[in-house]
């Protein structure tokens, strides 16, 4: 798939760190309990950290114990869905739609009590936080 922003690996390694650049444009994953956004409450929005790119509104995000930010859905048009079988088993994969960078893995049918029964488990290192009112933001 082609995505709006198209960027070398080695135009994408001076704009990000190691971590976002293996993260977001190597499909990795960080350490649970590690990211800065897992317990993040303010409220605002969640852009792409490799393109600024609108992608969760915090009244979206909710505590799911599982160590990283999860959100029960994303701002409509902005993330991409991908079947990911890396790993032996079948998952979807979710990206930016801007910029293809991996934001991680979505999972449905898991009981949250959440208007979508889905869960995006996304990478903090994946993120950036911009606060204010939301509607401004999207």
């Amino acid at each position: 798939m082609s995505y709006p922003v198209q960027k070398s690996n080695s135009e994408w390694q001076t704009v990000l760190s190691r971590e976002q650049f293996r993260v977001l444009r190597e499909k990795g994953t960080e350490s649970p309990g590690t990211g800065e956004y897992n317990k993040h409450t303010v409220s605002g929005v969640y852009t792409c950290a490799g393109c600024d790119a609108p992608l969760y509104k915090s009244t979206t995000k909710f505590n799911s114990g599982c160590g990283w930010p999860a959100f029960f859905e994303g701002i409509p048009g902005a993330i991409v869905r991908h079947e990911d079988r890396s790993l032996g088993s079948t998952r979807t994969e979710i990206v930016c739609k801007n910029c293809g960078g991996h934001l991680g893995h979505v999972f449905k049918g898991e009981g949250y009590s959440t208007p979508t029964d889905e869960r995006h488990c996304v990478n903090s290192i994946s993120l950036k936080f911009n606060d204010g009112p939301e509607e401004s933001k999207t």
